[in-house]
């Protein structure tokens, strides 16, 4: 991750993502194995000791990087 050993700025982009998409989101998660998963945020994006921009994602024991997830657009209502 290109932003590893800088908090300041990973903070700045959980922040930015916060401010953008509520808990609830609908979202992409690229898993460890490469499959994609669609899944739905169950908290804010926070810094994980530190050195991580991290999300807690429905049906998924653990969280993940940031950078590997993607909001999905809201259907049109």
């Amino acid at each position: 991750m290109a932003l590893l050993n800088k908090p300041q700025l990973m903070q700045r982009e959980c922040d930015k993502w916060n401010e953008r998409y509520p808990v609830g989101q609908a979202v992409t998660v690229r898993r460890d194995g490469g499959d994609i998963m669609t899944t739905k945020m169950r908290s804010e994006a926070q810094l994980l000791s530190g050195h991580s921009a991290v999300i807690w994602l429905e049906g998924i024991s653990g969280c993940y990087l940031l950078s590997r997830v993607t909001a999905l657009k809201e259907e049109a209502a």
